[in-house]
């Protein structure tokens, strides 16, 4: 439960004492956290106060079953788009997706993505036929900023303005309050130093920076340094924007050829490879995984789909990356191996499905 403890209970802790739970230096002072708390959306600290209220056990008890019970819903969602059997779709789903290792990380970190992950899966689902509900789950996705701003900015790009402009202005209203108690505090100049000083810390752990060796980051310029140990200047700005371009085009015109589901997966394959994201962030593509996975079964004879059914393929490793699997990788390959298997999947995955968008969009006109 090191992310239940380190960016849920304890922030909303300190925040509940009338401290900062921003700033790191506050944090390692006054609690037993390992990580710093990363820039959540203020409105986080109210939204999972309930979890925070009680004693830690209890509330970490009562927040991994929280979270099974988001799994199975995303599981239901996933069903709900692929056009399964609803019960029978929901169970293997549900089964397939707590037992990965996405899954279980999300149970046993105590992580707030199958929330995100919900919020997602609904906002693309919802765009077209209810733009309002999608709003409001395009805010849940905001939860996390590197979730939140690059869905908005793709949505916006696929046609869904309303939906992007409305979900972006729930979140910053829901935070204002949380936000507004914190600058009270410290003062506009001494909340901003706070937020320097948050992503100082961020962007320079073991496990954050964008040049080390040892982190599990997904996002294209960690992989190409992972890989290649080259890391070209403005590496991580380049990326987003080129990213986040490519994919935009790509899934607009995916939606203009009846490719929807392999847009939906392109969209999320861009939020997690454009910016900072671990294997566990893959959790959001579920449902458009599922549904693209029934229209590359439903079209297996036609190779045109294999493409697409490759992408589909190479998404599964983070989840089938279990422990037995990685002891495998490390002994065949070494841990440098181990820890960029993920990412280097996720990213073939999104350069795959991004020929596969090319080569669609030619065959149709």
């Amino acid at each position: 439960m090191q992310d239940f403890r380190d960016a849920l209970y304890f922030p909303i802790r300190e925040f509940l004492a009338g401290g900062n739970p921003y700033d790191p230096a506050v944090m390692f002072a006054n609690w037993p956290v390992r990580q710093n708390f990363n820039l959540y959306q203020p409105y986080h600290l109210v939204l999972h106060m309930p979890f925070a209220l009680p004693d830690y056990r209890v509330g970490a008890v009562a927040f991994a079953l929280a979270c099974v019970v988001l799994l199975v819903g995303l599981a239901l969602l996933a069903a709900h788009r692929a056009q399964l059997p609803l019960v029978a779709g929901t169970t293997v789903v549900a089964t397939l997706l707590i037992t990965s290792q996405v899954g279980k990380a999300q149970v046993y970190i105590g992580q707030v993505n199958p929330l995100i992950a919900v919020g997602v899966a609904a906002a693309l689902m919802l765009r077209g036929s209810h733009p309002g509900w999608a709003a409001a789950a395009l805010a849940l996705a905001w939860l996390k900023p590197q979730f939140g701003l690059p869905l908005a900015l793709l949505m916006f790009v696929r046609g869904d303005r309303k939906v992007a402009l409305m979900g972006t202005a729930i979140a910053t209203i829901a935070s204002l309050p949380v936000a507004a108690v914190l600058v009270m505090k410290d003062g506009v100049g001494g909340f901003l130093d706070v937020i320097g000083r948050n992503l100082a810390w961020a962007s320079s752990t073991g496990y954050g920076a964008v040049d080390s060796m040892t982190a599990q980051r997904i996002d294209l310029p960690a992989v190409l340094f992972r890989t290649t140990g080259w890391l070209p200047p403005a590496a991580e700005l380049i990326a987003l924007i080129g990213v986040l371009a490519v994919t935009a085009l790509l899934a607009r015109r995916l939606d203009q050829t009846d490719g929807t589901a392999a847009a939906d997966v392109l969209t999320c394959l861009g939020v997690v490879v454009a910016l900072v994201h671990q294997p566990g962030d893959v959790l959001i593509a579920v449902p458009a995984l599922v549904a693209l996975a029934v229209v590359c079964w439903r079209n297996r004879q036609d190779r045109h789909w294999w493409w697409a059914g490759a992408a589909a393929l190479l998404l599964v490793v983070p989840f089938a990356h279990l422990y037995f699997v990685d002891t495998a990788v490390k002994a065949a390959l070494g841990a440098r191996a181990s820890v960029t298997l993920d990412g280097a999947a996720v990213v073939a995955a999104w350069l795959v499905l991004a020929v596969f968008a090319v080569r669609h969009a030619r065959r149709v006109t």
